[in-house]
């Protein structure tokens, strides 16, 4: 009855006003330029299948973007530090440190699945580990990881079921199959890169076996019944290269028995990473049943979270475990896993859908709550990161965050399921740069230095390097090179930030109007030596939260800027201070790695000095010198500082479980004095205020 009712409000209202345009292809069409065709479209057109990347087929829904292999792209310049520190670091070395990833007796590694540590670590680290060690071409990390996968492949049973036996048989007796979703996802990464054929044969015996179970012991577990979308997602993946059509009824089957994430005005639980991946259930199985009410119920349940939980910058919510009533502030906070599973769900919707919204919103939780979450080394990270934060140390702060232990602190020790998920954030950003497009061509969609390989038009390769210090500069320049003369298309994303966009071809002007959301498409005969810049400049934006007291944000771009607080540092053991299920090896070193409590050092408790029209009273937007090989993301390297008026606003104090006090009520009318206040980008800084009381001036 719901979805008959649904069905109605669409035919009423349209299904285009619902569901952002998707998967409409209408264009508005510009004067060509000499052979160039350029185009102002919502996505690529839906009508054609990629003659050489696998993509859906038929049953299922076309694609906008189809993935490229793993490996395709080269990440340069910003990105390419922040994998190379990630290497060098936690995730890198992993091994040295946690007790799931001792290699004797593991059940991961054994042929009859038996021994210990059989749940989701391994494949949480893996997944991160191994798309790492394929994006940055890394022969060792290649070898460590193939390792591990060619042990679970040999793992696999008689009956087709693989991985660890304790999985196979929980507690109740029956099959909890959470912790192979991600292993599956881990072999499909394997599969891009290497395209080892055994990895399609024992995911196809896997799938079978799994559709034998019957429904009384299939997803019956919180966490495999919540996160069935994963399963699902590699069902489709599967069907799309081998065509079994046995694997579209264990789609209908996964559906029907996950957790139902398609209710008005509610989900079917809130913790914060369930809500970060399984939004997107319902658009993935829209792709087979080609229900728009599917697709619609994906971007309400992004929409709802975000109306209650999420009025604050940063692109994520409030959910220090769970999101709960009342708890509504920017010092609510998010787990390290949460922002990564949503990085990693706006890619294959971007994928899915061709929606620009999704490659903006990666953008926005990749640029401003991510990078903050981890120390600058990547050597060590926190479970919980809010936009306004002001300490990240070893104290309990509940019941102002729901879990009770010192889930602030940065540690490399502790925060078992973070610790070793947050690996996949910037190896799944950084393959998601680039994708091909139905219509043989490339789009560029998530903006960064780099060098990208792939087949398009009639079948010849193409290389196309892209140049830019992007978010932190508004220009990007693509040179093409091509050992012949070759038409195909090529997709530009305008971001919604941008309102004038400039694209020029080899100097000259490309006449585009109107792009502003959407994808400037150029279709020509490309040369070698071909150069494409594109110009997105940025403006500064107050941003106004009512539901946060009348609160503002500062964004130039697509950055968020947050206030430069001096941070007090200290080290110690970390052993010393670790949530309750923390497990490491009994001789890794606590000197080599350590955890890291932050303190303010300077005032935090400022409001921004606005006019009564509501702009900032003054302001200075300075950039600084840009570092090839530096971690932009700190205080002492943010390449783009904003300077604005501040006053210390004396009753907003830290509350009594050491939390950023609530904000006071906006617009203020402060005696403090007023001076100057430095602004960084809210992704640099592990202390912040991202979210401010706004003072008014008056002339």
């Amino acid at each position: 009855m719901q979805k008959a009712l649904i069905r109605w409000v669409i035919g009423v209202f349209g299904v285009a006003s619902l569901f952002f345009l998707a998967f409409l292809s209408a264009s508005h069409r510009t004067a060509p330029l000499s052979d160039s065709d350029i185009q102002v479209v919502d996505r690529p057109p839906l009508n054609e299948r990629n003659n050489y990347y696998v993509s859906n087929r038929p049953p299922l829904a076309s694609q906008a973007f189809i993935p490229l292999p793993i490996g395709s792209i080269e990440p340069r310049g910003w990105l390419r530090t922040m994998l190379e520190l990630q290497r060098d670091g936690l995730n890198g070395h992993l091994e040295e440190i946690s007790a799931w990833l001792v290699k004797k007796d593991n059940a991961w590694l054994n042929p009859d699945g038996r021994g210990e540590h059989g749940w989701e670590e391994v494949p949480y680290w893996l997944r991160g580990y191994s798309a790492l060690a394929y994006v940055l071409h890394d022969s060792a990390m290649i070898r460590e990881a193939t390792f591990w996968l060619h042990a679970v492949m040999r793992s696999q049973r008689a009956d087709g079921y693989l991985g660890p036996e304790a999985n196979r048989y929980a507690s109740d007796g029956k099959p909890d199959l959470w912790p192979n979703m991600v292993m599956l996802e881990c072999l499909q990464s394997y599969y891009s890169f290497s395209r080892d054929p055994r990895v399609l044969s024992c995911m196809q015996r896997y799938f079978h076996w799994e559709l034998q179970l019957p429904d009384s012991l299939f997803l019956t577990h919180y966490w495999e019944k919540s996160r069935g979308g994963d399963n699902l997602y590699s069902v489709l993946w599967l069907y799309n290269y081998t065509g079994d059509t046995s694997l579209l009824r264990l789609a209908e089957k996964i559906h029907r028995h996950t957790a139902n994430w398609e209710q008005p005005g509610t989900l079917p639980n809130w913790h914060n990473v369930n809500i970060a991946q399984c939004f997107r259930e319902p658009a993935t199985y829209f792709q087979f049943s080609h229900d728009s009410t599917d697709l619609h119920f994906t971007y309400a349940d992004f929409q709802l979270i975000r109306q209650l939980y999420g009025q604050v910058p940063g692109g994520m919510f409030g959910a220090d475990e769970d999101a709960r009533p009342g708890h509504t502030g920017p010092q609510q906070a998010i787990e390290t896993c949460g922002m990564v599973e949503q990085m990693f769900s706006d890619e294959i919707l971007l994928a899915l859908t061709g929606d620009p919204f999704w490659a903006d919103h990666a953008e926005d939780v990749a640029f401003n709550s991510y990078p903050a979450a981890l120390m600058p080394d990547m050597r060590a990270l926190r479970y919980l990161t809010a936009p306004d934060m002001i300490s990240s140390d070893w104290h309990n702060h509940a019941p102002g965050v729901e879990n009770e232990g010192p889930f602030f602190q940065m540690n490399p020790f502790s925060h078992r399921c973070c610790q070793h998920n947050h690996g996949m954030g910037w190896p799944y950003y950084a393959a998601s740069l680039w994708m091909a497009t139905p219509d043989n061509g490339l789009a560029a969609l998530l903006y960064n230095a780099s060098r990208v390989k792939a087949r398009v038009g009639k079948g010849d390769t193409v290389v196309l390097e892209e140049l830019t210090h992007y978010p932190f500069d508004s220009q990007i320049r693509f040179l093409l090179h091509l050992s012949h003369p070759q038409q195909f298309p090529l997709y530009l994303r305008i971001p919604a930030w941008c309102g004038r966009p400039v694209v020029k071809l080899n100097g000259q002007a490309l006449p585009v109007q109107a792009a502003t959301g959407k994808y400037i498409r150029i279709y020509r005969t490309w040369r070698e030596g071909d150069m494409l810049t594109l110009e997105l400049p940025m403006e500064l934006q107050v941003h106004r939260w009512r539901a946060q007291r009348n609160s503002i944000s500062v964004n130039y771009g697509p950055l968020t800027f947050s206030l430069g607080i001096r941070e007090r540092i200290r080290t110690e053991s970390p052993a010393l201070h670790v949530v309750p299920d923390a497990r490491w090896q009994p001789n890794a070193d606590t000197l080599r790695w350590r955890a890291y409590n932050i303190e303010p050092a300077s005032p935090w408790n400022i409001a921004l000095v606005s006019n009564p029209s509501g702009s900032l009273a003054w302001v200075k937007i300075k950039s600084y010198p840009y570092l090839e090989k530096g971690n932009p993301f700190t205080p002492e390297h943010a390449p783009i500082r904003i300077f604005a008026l501040g006053q210390t606003v004396p009753g907003w104090q830290v509350d009594s479980t050491g939390l950023c006090g609530p904000l006071p009520q906006s617009p203020l009318q402060l005696q403090t004095p007023v001076d100057t206040v430095e602004l960084i980008p809210m992704g640099a800084a592990r202390l912040r205020i991202a979210v401010f009381p706004e003072a008014i001036t008056h002339p």
